[in-house]
């Protein structure tokens, strides 16, 4: 799956591959049944063919193993960030990080990531400012991607554990299929790949429906070739979260996935809300696709050449703007630093706690640190974005007659449509992140998310 940021090119590259599949791979072991000689199998055919009921069977067996390794993943990083950012800081006597501490830390991620970067298989990953990456990440690349992640992330990277996420899913779903079997049937692996990748990013997406969802959007396919992807993924996504989630209650450990524990009280959205969400969503995917394109300056900065000098410059500076924000406010580095799933749930619990002028500084710090990192460094683009609209309407809800929640709403829809350019999975996500919250801002969600989307197709050009 690649739900890639401005990612048309890669919707139509992977139809045209799928167009063009020679039509002799469709074997009995493949996700697609042959019907009589020369003609195109129906979708009953490829449902009900041995290949793809073997491909559900596996689907369903490689969603715990999955699910299992990314628990401990995330659980891992979860403890790594804990351990920096609040039992380092007390060790050393301070109730708080001080404003210097993004500074040692992020020079350290960068001096971890820089040889991973420039010499690893895979460089640690797809560079996220292109989305959630391309094409699955095979095994040899997992060691890589999961070092430059629990190396990094946790030290105040200013991005999402999900790209490394679905890297890990879609590698351990084809370590589950020997080489030569991935070779014979370039399909089945692409299908079984993807589903790995689903099973992993639902298990911080708040289940299966929107990564479901995500995918089904992103794949930009139709009809049978739909199903026949959607299955699969299901199955294990559904699987995986289950696991997941009982694994999670069992062993009591914390995961850090992106939700809001509260939310402010629920009020239906009224006449002004729409007068002003509208602007509003409009102002975010302008500031949004600011910060993504300053991600593909620097992108082309840190390639250019002497990589791995420049991506510790590039920690460099997204330390000195998280460090900008302390000193500028006088609240937590933590903040603007980290993917900021923790400062989402503060701010939606407490959206009064932060000063109208505290939140546009932590927009204009973070969104700068946040594009350095698309470009630079290794993560998902998704998380920080969600907080930098969840910020800007906060910031304006004290316009008049603009409520708190739909504000809240809004921005976290047009955001996410805005960094993911997935109009439909935006407002799924937004609607399961309000809660019960969300029966009256449905419709709001559902305006700004394709708001939001057009406007960042509008807006955004790639530098040359």
């Amino acid at each position: 799956m690649s739900a890639t940021a401005g990612g048309d090119d890669s919707r139509s590259d992977k139809s045209s591959r799928s167009d063009k599949s020679p039509k002799s791979s469709r074997g009995p072991h493949s996700p697609e049944s042959p019907g009589a000689p020369g003609t195109t199998p129906t979708l009953r055919d490829t449902l009900l063919s041995s290949g793809y009921l073997k491909l559900l069977l596996l689907s369903v067996v490689i969603g715990v193993p999955i699910a299992l390794a990314c628990f401990f993943f995330v659980s891992i990083q979860h403890a790594f960030q804990h351990a920096v950012w609040e039992t380092l800081p007390e060790a050393v006597g301070y109730t708080e990080p001080p404003w210097w501490w993004p500074l040692p830390a992020l020079l350290l991620a960068g001096l971890l990531l820089a040889p991973v970067v420039t010499r690893a298989v895979g460089g640690g990953g797809h560079t996220p400012v292109h989305g959630l990456g391309g094409p699955p990440l095979g095994p040899d690349a997992l060691p890589g991607v999961v070092f430059a992640a629990l190396a990094t992330l946790p030290l105040g990277v200013v991005l999402g554990p999900e790209a490394p996420l679905m890297a890990l899913g879609s590698g351990l779903a084809l370590l589950a299929v020997r080489s030569a079997k991935r070779a014979e049937h370039p399909k089945a692996a692409l299908v079984l790949g993807t589903a790995g990748s689903t099973t992993a990013i639902s298990t911080i997406l708040g289940g299966p429906l929107v990564a479901a969802v995500m995918m089904v959007e992103a794949a930009g396919l139709a009809g049978p070739q739909l199903v026949v992807l959607l299955l699969p993924c299901l199955l294990a996504s559904g699987v995986g979260a289950l696991v997941f989630t009982g694994f999670g209650e069992w062993t009591g450990l914390s995961i850090g996935a992106l939700e809001l524990p509260s939310v402010p009280p629920n009020v239906p959205p009224d006449a002004g809300d729409f007068l002003w969400g509208l602007p509003v969503a409009v102002l975010l995917a302008v500031v949004v696709t600011a910060a993504h394109r300053l991600g593909y300056l620097a992108e082309a900065w840190t390639t250019r050449r002497n990589t791995g000098l420049r991506t510790v410059a590039a920690a460099v500076a997204v330390g000195v703007c998280v460090a900008a924000y302390a000193l500028i406010t006088g609240r937590s580095p933590a903040e603007a630093a980290l993917s900021g799933q923790i400062a989402l749930g503060a701010l939606a619990a407490d959206p009064h706690a932060w000063s109208i002028a505290a939140l546009i500084v932590l927009v204009l710090c973070k969104g700068v640190a946040w594009g350095i990192c698309l470009g630079g460094l290794r993560g998902g683009p998704i998380f920080p974005a969600v907080l930098l609209g969840a910020a800007i309407g906060i910031a304006c809800s004290g316009l008049p007659g603009f409520g708190t929640t739909p504000a809240l709403a809004l921005g976290i829809a047009t955001s996410t449509a805005v960094v993911t350019r997935l109009p439909v999975t935006s407002a799924v996500l937004a609607v399961l992140l309000m809660g019960d919250d969300a029966d009256n801002q449905m419709p709001l969600i559902a305006v700004c998310s394709v708001v939001g989307f057009i406007t960042a197709q509008l807006l955004e050009r790639k530098p040359r």
